[in-house]
Parts: structure tokens; sequence; C-alpha cells
């Protein structure tokens, strides 16, 4: 099945929706605001547009879609009291597959609005809205037209499995549904060059996109030079391998399925970047994150809850919330139950000996001139 027809979250407001179950992506939004404000300020104060044009690409569905959003209406709104302005009209383009939930983001709308107009009273212009969907892979809008675009949590996604896993004779990553410690050079080799590949089509696409003077944010989940650290793919290999030699699953489906998402370095970020030329880098940092805490956060709050709160229970909801459609497509309905629990078992046994933490990309680049 094509990645485009599967890759999203789970949608609605359920137990297991992305929308109740997306804290740690909030968390990091929350982590990199000052990163976001910063370069909103510089953008802003150098175009000065009557209408600021937004794009958030990967935006999901749930409370997190609308929050770069607010983020960016509060800075221009600052930055346009301390300049004695008037502040501009927004447009806000919400981009994402064409199998989100955009309709749970569309209903929030109103409730928005509301918000903004009481938080900013007769200084809050007029913001329109735009669904977007389509891959972010390709051209998403006209030349020129664009002079923001934000991304968090998305870059890591891949267009599709790496051509070298699927049609291989024999299995190259036999065993495992990622890059694990032990994984063929040539596994590792198929993940970059199809990350490459595609990161670069981001970059081109964009370029044409972005008005003079215009900007991106990037944050996506990458990956330390040593590659120790245990990600949630792994763990979910390390249940799906039990249940193969347990005959829940064929091994086979085990061995020809590998997870479309590839977690790049800092340096391989900044040698694609360098190399597709169309972008200067402003700012690069990394926000380290334990993505096994159970992390509380609200707009004001970016502070983790002590260890004693771990809960295996809230980060396996949170790994089913993204993971599940995917898992679904490939070893059906019928197992998801059984494998959430058996990563649950492993997140419990795993913390304390392992490092499960994830090292988080931010990025500020802007059109090269």
């Amino acid at each position: 099945m094509a990645t485009e027809q599967v890759l999203h979250m789970n949608g609605g407001v359920g137990e297991t929706s992305y929308a109740n179950n997306s804290m740690l992506q909030r968390k990091v939004m929350v982590m990199a605001k000052n990163i976001l404000e910063d370069s909103i300020m510089r953008l802003y104060c150098s175009t000065l547009p009557n209408c600021l044009k937004v794009a958030d690409l990967g935006c999901s569905s749930g409370p997190n879609a609308l929050l770069v959003v607010s983020n960016v209406i509060n800075v221009v709104d600052a930055v346009s009291q301390n300049l004695n302005r008037e502040p501009p009209m927004f447009q806000f383009f919400l981009n994402d597959l064409f199998g989100n939930d955009f309709n749970t983001t569309f209903k929030s709308l109103p409730h928005f609005n509301k918000r903004m107009q009481e938080e900013k009273g007769h200084s809050f212009g007029p913001c329109f809205f735009n669904g977007t969907p389509g891959s972010f892979y390709g051209r998403l809008f006209p030349n020129d037209s664009i002079h923001f675009f934000h991304s968090s949590y998305s870059l890591h996604w891949l267009s599709k499995i790496p051509d070298e896993l699927t049609d291989a004779a024999k299995p190259i990553n036999k065993g495992a549904i990622y890059l694990t410690r032990t994984s063929p050079p040539a596994v590792h080799k198929a993940y970059f060059a199809q990350f490459e590949q595609d990161f670069k089509c981001f970059l081109r696409a964009r370029s044409s996109e972005i008005l003079p003077g215009g900007a991106m944010l990037l944050t996506l989940i990458g990956r330390d030079e040593d590659n120790e650290l245990i990600n949630a793919w792994m763990v979910i290999g390390m249940a799906l391998n039990d249940m193969a030699a347990e005959k829940l699953i064929e091994e086979r489906k085990l061995d020809t399925f590998n997870m479309p998402s590839y977690c790049p370095t800092v340096e391989e970020i900044r040698q694609i970047i360098e190399e597709e030329g169309s972008f200067d880098i402003e700012r690069m940092e990394t926000i380290r994150t334990d993505w096994v805490k159970n992390i509380n956060v609200n707009d004001d709050d970016d502070s983790l809850i002590d260890e004693d709160s771990i809960s295996a229970e809230a980060v396996t909801k949170h790994v089913r919330a993204v993971a599940e459609p995917i898992l679904k497509s490939e070893f059906g309905e019928a197992i998801m139950d059984e494998l959430f629990i058996r990563f649950n078992n492993y997140v419990v046994h795993l913390y304390g000996v392992e490092k499960l933490e994830l090292p988080n990309l931010v990025i500020h680049i802007s059109k090269t001139t």
C-alpha cells in the first residue's frame, strides 16, 4: 500500500487518538518556542507585510495544530505594538497528507478565533485559514506566495520505504523494522539515500514558493552519531519479533516491513542543506527529550515532571496514536492491542537500563539571496 495512504495519525478525539496523545510533540514545540519567536520577529521586521502568510507543514490534528498559529500571532502583535503599527492580516495554511483528520482541527477554529479576539481585542485583525492537503515533498503553493514555513515532527517521515529494502529478493533488514545497532551498512545507506532525496525535494519546492526575505523553522527527530539511543521503532521491532517467534504474525511480513522514517544527524542535515543550496542556515540547535517521561505542559510551563511520574501507559498511547495506522495496514487490526501491551512491557523493562532519549533538531533557515 502506498505510504501516503496510511501515513497519518489516529484521528478523532478517542482514547488512542493523536489529539489526546500528542504531549511529546507539544513539549518540543514549547521548548523551541524561543527560536520560533526570534525567526518570526526577524522576518516580520524585515518585510512588514500587510498580510503575513504562514504555512504549517505536517500540522496533523488536535490542539497542537493551532499552537504555532497562536505563537506567530502573539509575536507579531507584540512587535507591531513596539513599532506603533497596526498588526497585519494573517493567512495560515494547514498542510498534511490526505488521510489527516482536518475536520477535528477545523471544528476548533471558532473557539480559537473567539479566544484570540478576547485576548487581543481590537488589535486582532482578520485571520484566514486554509486546508492544504498533499505531500510536502512536492509543490503545494504558487511561486513567491508564502512568507514563513513551519514544520514540527514531520520531516523525519519519508515519502516511501527505500526501494532497496522492499525490492531485494532476500530481505536485507531481516528481523528489524528500522535501523538498529546491528543493521547492515546497506540498510543505513538505503535509508539515508531516501531521506536525502526527499529532503532535497522539500527544499527545492519551498525555495520556489517562498517570498523574498522568507524563512523556515523545521523541527524533526534526529540521531546521535554513535546511534546508541533506542527509539520507539526499535522497541516496536522487539515486540514484533517476539510475536513472530510465537507465530502470532508471519515472519515474512516482519522481515519485509520497514518504517518509512529516518532520523538524521546534525551533520547529515547540514550537508544536505548546503549541497542543495537554496537556503542559508541561520541557527541549528539540538533539544534533547526523554521520550518515555509522561510530559505535562501548557504554553507557560515547559518543565518536565520528575522521574517518579514515568508512565509507560502514557508513552504507549502516544506511540500507538502515531504508528497504529501504518502498522495496522501491514499486520492487521487484530494484533494491535497485543502488540502495544508488549510494547508497554518493554518500555517498563528498558527504562533506566537503556538511554531512551530523542535529540530533536531545530533548524532556522532563510532563502539564499
